[in-house]
């Protein structure tokens, strides 16, 4: 395949380079540079992998201030899960193919027949290495100014995601996932009239009240209880809205810690 010249690169993005070797840099596969410095000591080439190196930092801080900045509200955790699923390998892959990085990718022969161009693990490289190369030529403005509006389209469909899920369906999956275990929930108390009852449930897992909450139905109280419980695992829970009294009445205190843990009985156990 006949590899574009990076200032194609530049024309469709819009973003130009101060210098243009740092921008083919990030696109020399090092597979690549061995077949063409092979007997050449002279070769001022160099692969992509120092800048990929860098530009995994870069993008992590970078997209780490924003979230920050974009979220007031939110804690470790959930800012943690976010920025996760923006920097991982599956996303920055999406993203380098969305550029058409493959394109621009000077590969070698082993590497071009296998695929290498759709490869997500290469992709990701790609990806990191250009943002590696923006930093040392345009400094962390220059990242932000090509990086933040690409990645902000990544994080509607990644929040928007979430939301396919309900509170309860998002913590049992973390819950398995980082405890195994399978959060229980449990009805607490139930009052006012048959035809207007308000029902509190509480959530349990790995032996303590872990949430609670109260709605109109068990499962509005259900999933209010999930809620609370994300927020207090820092995970992303923008459903869930703290109700200061009923959860100082169970002992949670205004940090969502618990102050008097109550003991689990056997129901909650089984």
């Amino acid at each position: 395949m006949t590899v574009p010249d990076v200032a194609q690169f530049e024309l469709a993005q819009n973003f130009f380079f101060h210098d243009k070797a740092l921008l083919l840099r990030a696109f020399i596969h090092r597979s690549y540079l061995n077949e063409v410095n092979m007997g050449d000591s002279t070769s001022t080439l160099k692969d992509n992998e120092r800048l990929e190196f860098l530009g995994d930092s870069v993008l992590s801080y970078v997209v780490s201030e924003d979230l920050y900045r974009r979220f007031p509200d939110y804690q470790e955790g959930a800012l943690t899960s976010i920025r996760s699923a923006l920097v991982q390998r599956d996303t920055l892959a999406r993203l380098a193919a969305a550029l058409h990085l493959g394109n621009y990718l000077h590969l070698g022969r082993g590497e071009e027949d296998s695929g290498g161009r759709k490869r997500p693990a290469t992709l990701c490289a790609a990806f990191e290495a250009l943002v590696g190369a923006v930093y040392m030529d345009q400094g962390i403005e220059g990242v932000c100014s090509f990086v933040l509006p690409i990645m902000h389209a990544e994080l509607e469909r990644i929040l928007h995601h979430a939301l396919e899920k309900d509170a309860k369906s998002r913590l049992q999956e973390y819950v398995q996932s980082t405890m195994n275990v399978t959060p229980r929930y449990r009805p607490v108390e139930s009052s006012g009239p048959d035809h207007a009852k308000t029902f509190v449930m509480k959530v349990m897992f790995d032996n303590k009240m872990q949430g609670i909450g109260m709605g109109r139905k068990k499962q509005d109280a259900s999933q209010a209880a999930a809620a609370m419980a994300l927020n207090r695992l820092g995970q992303y829970a923008p459903e869930y809205t703290p109700d200061s009294e009923l959860e100082a009445r169970f002992g949670f205190s205004a940090d969502g810690d618990i102050n008097s843990p109550e003991p689990p009985t056997a129901e909650d156990l089984s």
